[in-house]
């Protein structure tokens, strides 16, 4: 059974290499904007689901981009659900779980598979993926539904990369949502995880 347990920023350990910046500048004023207890609060109602490692450091398998934007905010503490302890595990052997898991994901900004070691040691070296934060915005924007899909966003972020070039200014951005988010009910993107075929009202 999962615990919950209080957690200082400092000891939490990627399992992905990128988040998409714009969300986490969004997260980070929305937490920004919390007095002490409506933050203590949410960060309560939610943890950050970690699996235990060795020197009992905690690897984030979910809500990366909150642990970013908690880390630029200067907010020191969070809340981990401790979803497996695999401290006693050898460093292969621990790999070789998350993996078999499904927890980790080392993809860079381009959308390319790298080493494990690729993967920064702290949230503070997690790298932009713009492509990341379109699909977060098309998804809030009614595109597709969330899913317990592992890394769902990434794919949906791998589906934009081929399709949309990079914007340069915020109108641009807005813009490219509006234009990704019918992209989302396309014929072209059935197969990906929390697909509708339109706006569910």
């Amino acid at each position: 059974m999962a615990r919950i347990t209080s957690v200082g920023i400092e000891q939490l350990r990627p399992l992905q290499a990128t988040v998409g910046m714009l969300e986490v500048d969004a997260k980070r004023k929305r937490l920004l904007a919390m007095d002490a207890k409506s933050l203590k609060d949410f960060l309560k109602s939610a943890p950050i689901p970690t699996v235990i490692g060795k020197r009992d450091r905690h690897y984030v398998i979910d809500h990366h981009h909150l642990a970013r934007a908690l880390w630029d905010g200067g907010i020191t503490k969070a809340f981990a659900e401790v979803v497996a302890d695999l401290s006693r595990l050898p460093n292969a052997k621990f790999w070789d779980t998350v993996i078999e898991r499904r927890w980790v994901h080392p993809y860079d900004e381009r959308g390319i598979l790298r080493a494990i070691s690729s993967i920064p040691d702290e949230v503070s070296g997690l790298t932009d993926d713009p492509y990341r934060s379109l699909a977060a915005f098309v998804r809030d924007a009614g595109g597709y539904l969330k899913t317990p899909e592992p890394f769902a966003e990434f794919q949906w972020a791998d589906f934009y990369r081929t399709r949309m070039p990079i914007w340069t200014s915020e109108s641009q951005f807005k813009a490219a949502v509006e234009q990704a988010v019918h992209l989302a009910w396309s014929p072209d993107a059935r197969t990906l995880p929390g697909f509708k075929s339109r706006r569910v009202k």
